[in-house]
Order: C-alpha cells, then sequence, then structure tokens
C-alpha cells in the first residue's frame, strides 16, 4: 500500500557530501531520513525557496524536457529499501501512458518539488526505515 508523505524538512551541511531530507507521513507520525547528495539538496532547498537560476540546473533541465513533451510526472514512489540503500520510481504520463522509470530517490524528490508532483512511500519501506 502506499503512503502519501511530504517533505518534513531538510538539513543542509555545507562541509559534508551527504545530506538529509525527511519524509513524513502526510496523515500519521511515522517519518524518516534519506540521505542524498549536495546538488540534489540544493535544487530542492533552492525550489522551496523560489529561487531561480540564471540558466537550468539539471532537474530544471528535465522538468522543461517533459514539459515540452505534453507528460507530466504523476507521483513519485519510495517502494523499496535493501541495504540502507532506497529505491524509487517516477510514474510518467505521456499521451495516455504511464511509464515507471526507476530513479534513485535524491532525484526523483528534486523532480517532484520542481512538478509538485504527490510523493508516497510503500508500506513496507516505513516498516523497515522508521525502526
Amino acid at each position: 500500500m502506499e503512503i502519501p508523505v511530504e517533505l518534513s524538512r531538510i538539513i543542509i551541511n555545507e562541509t559534508s557530501d551527504q545530506q538529509v531530507v525527511f519524509l513524513k507521513e502526510k496523515e500519521g507520525e511515522r517519518m524518516f531520513p534519506i540521505v542524498i547528495g549536495i546538488v540534489e539538496i540544493f535544487a530542492i532547498d533552492r525550489r522551496l525557496k523560489g529561487i531561480k537560476p540564471p540558466r537550468p540546473m539539471t532537474h530544471d533541465l528535465l522538468e522543461q524536457i517533459l514539459n515540452s513533451l505534453d507528460a507530466n510526472i504523476e507521483k513519485v514512489v519510495i517502494d523499496d529499501l535493501k541495504h540502507h540503500t532506497f529505491y524509487a520510481k517516477i510514474y510518467l504520463r505521456n499521451n495516455g501512458q504511464v511509464l515507471k522509470i526507476d530513479s534513485r530517490p535524491s532525484d526523483a524528490l528534486a523532480l517532484c518539488v520542481a512538478t509538485d508532483a504527490p510523493i508516497f512511500v510503500e508500506e513496507h519501506v516505513f516498516d523497515i526505515a522508521s525502526q
């Protein structure tokens, strides 16, 4: 079962390559952290603050490509956790067809913030990650 979540908070540590985002149930108390890279955390932070770079960054470019193809991100699902590594899928709709694309959670979350797409976490991931 997919549980709707939201970005609860982000922690930026400019002296480290590892940054942290927390995903929290929209209608519950469970939450867990995901460690992501500095490029993705800055992309997320910039979008949340409404800061537009002078030139498109990678996630901005992907958003522009999707828009030019009349495709949209329906949702992102954090669907597995194996050996301390999270896995995600981006559900992309184009021409009436839904494509399921494997993604790093960090890239998927950055695209969600860019496109206002909803984020979900599979129940079993919550069970493992919130222990």
